[in-house]
């Protein structure tokens, strides 16, 4: 599918992006500022590609790491490829997207549909959301792309105070304390999946910046521009900060919470082994008095029978006794 933003006066001297999706055999409008290729077809490829006259990258080299792939300049155009992280409610994943940049025109190639797309979409059909030009909109997706990532870690850090409280609360119940360690780990798997990602996506993005702000510097760009693209790339050095952190309290909630599981089976170690101390006098008293030996006169006692349980009873009691007065029961 092929969308593209076209910039449409307003009152006022303002101006916002009009949303188009194209036809299959419509023209591409020359006043077209971003031309979004989402999930395209070989065809859809072919007429950006002759539009432009520049290649546009396939999936496979979208997904490739080296970055002589993904940052560098051909034909007049400076392509970028950025991963960034999607379905973040669900499933996380990371994807490749990949920025084109031509005289005026900017090209995006994605094969999935992250929110910051969606959250950038909505801000730019509004009055004078963003410059009517393409590197305006390259740094305004960034700034979002970012934003979101930053909402995503301050969700993720409130769900991780809420899971420390629930790792050091104190319960007495040993079964619902396994259901909440079990369900605890899982939480925090999950946790650190959408945070690693995250890290990834960010650093990727970090490298396009930075190749963006050095391009700057020889391009005549406007200082507003470049200002901002100087200050999304401290934001972003920040948040990567703030994923690092979030990965150490992972890190120290996962190895809290497997320490208190190792010492919940301590416990249950603990009393299998009091037990069997416990009954083993009672067992040794059981043993002697179940010899099939003729001379033994207690056999022969009309109180042999009570008077074996007592012994019975009372080697029993008394390592108990000892084991609370010990406080290891």
């Amino acid at each position: 599918m092929i969308i593209v933003y076209c910039v449409k006066p307003i009152d006022d001297g303002a101006c916002r992006f009009e949303r188009r999706v194209l036809a299959a055999d419509g023209p591409i409008p020359p006043e077209a500022v971003w031309i979004d290729l989402v999930d395209p077809t070989r065809e859809e490829d072919a007429r950006v590609e002759a539009y432009l006259g520049i290649s546009i990258p396939t999936r496979e080299e979208m997904s490739d790491i080296e970055p002589s792939e993904l940052l560098y300049q051909e034909d007049g155009a400076r392509y970028l490829t950025a991963r960034v992280v999607h379905q973040v409610d669900t499933d996380p994943e990371i994807t490749g997207i990949s920025f084109i940049l031509k005289d005026r025109t900017m090209v995006t190639v994605r094969y999935a549909d992250p929110k910051a797309f969606q959250m950038f979409t909505t801000r730019i059909a509004r009055p004078n959301g963003c410059e009517p030009t393409a590197e305006a909109i390259l740094a305004g997706l960034f700034e979002t792309i970012i934003d979101r990532a930053a909402d995503v870690l301050q969700a993720t850090a409130e769900r991780l105070d809420r899971l420390s409280d629930r790792v050091f609360e104190a319960k007495s119940d040993p079964a619902s304390r396994t259901a909440e360690f079990q369900e605890t780990l899982r939480a925090l798997g999950r946790h650190g999946d959408v945070v690693s990602k995250i890290r990834e996506s960010l650093v990727s993005i970090e490298r396009v910046l930075l190749f963006v702000s050095v391009s700057y510097r020889s391009a005549r760009v406007p200082i507003e521009l470049r200002e901002q693209v100087r200050t999304t790339l401290r934001d972003l050095q920040s948040m990567e900060e703030h994923a690092t952190f979030q990965s150490q309290k992972i890190q120290f909630l996962l190895d809290a919470t497997l320490g208190l599981v190792n010492l919940e089976q301590n416990n249950i170690i603990k009393l299998f082994s009091v037990m069997a101390v416990i009954f083993m006098p009672p067992t040794l008293v059981a043993s002697i008095y179940g010899m099939n030996f003729k001379l033994m006169p207690e056999l022969e006692w009309h109180l042999g029978y009570p008077m074996a349980l007592g012994f019975m009873l009372l080697a029993g009691v008394f390592p108990y006794l000892f084991f609370r007065w010990k406080k290891w029961l």
